[in-house]
């Protein structure tokens, strides 16, 4: 629990909101997370397709199943995701009039865990192999064996030429949040955080202290 103590004495005590510096560092953990990984995987198909062919083939579902369990572990033991709590990070319920007395320890809410979990996981998942199909449908595209006038060759075309701009306006929402952030205009960096009805704070003393409290009481037991 060093980086927490660190983070904390580093930040402001009155102002327990995190700079965009911190949001954004902590998204780009798990970013960069499912690269490398996927990178180590298909080396060891590639050198033992027999043993390890079956990991690249589902990567994407194994890697999800992980990170749901890692998720849900941290969320439920100290209210943040597994790179928010690297950063020293926590995850406060929106409308929670208790919030202050609220510890990190005590895990989200099963409400809030759930919609975190689904935007954290799910949601990821989901991109990635629309991404995939988008990505398989344009070499279809390309070598495709249907007449030019086939009613599925004119559905695919139509979602192919709007997807650019559905993705853009996916990712200029995200963009503008973070600069109603930075302006001090919103209290989310990122839109899902609000569709999960929480917002992000720093640890306090309390919250580490508890914390590094948890784990002594469970290896005395």
């Amino acid at each position: 629990m060093a980086e927490h103590g660190a983070h904390f004495t580093a930040a402001s005590v009155a102002d327990d909101q995190p700079s965009i510096f911190e949001v954004v560092a902590q998204d780009s953990l798990m970013t960069a997370v499912r690269p490398a990984l996927q990178h180590v995987v298909k080396v060891l198909a590639e050198s033992n397709p027999t043993h390890y062919g079956f990991l690249w083939r589902w990567f994407d579902e194994i890697f999800t199943l992980l990170d749901l369990l890692l998720q849900q572990h941290y969320l439920s033991r100290t209210s943040a995701s597994f790179s928010e709590n690297f950063y020293g990070l926590k995850r406060i319920v929106m409308g929670d009039t208790h919030k202050s007395q609220r510890l990190a320890s005590a895990g989200l809410p099963k409400q809030q865990l759930w919609k975190s979990i689904m935007f954290l996981v799910l949601l990821p998942y989901l991109k990635v192999k629309l991404e995939k199909l988008v990505s398989s449908l344009r070499e279809e595209d390309e070598y495709s064996i249907h007449p030019p006038s086939s009613r599925w060759k004119r559905f695919y075309r139509a979602f192919l030429a709007a997807y650019p701009f559905v993705n853009m306006a996916w990712e200029g929402w995200f963009l503008v949040q973070q600069l109603r952030y930075i302006l001090g205009k919103a209290q989310h960096h990122s839109p899902l955080l609000r569709l999960a009805g929480v917002q992000l704070g720093r640890l306090t003393v309390q919250d580490i202290q508890a914390l590094e409290h948890k784990p002594a009481k469970a290896s005395m037991m």
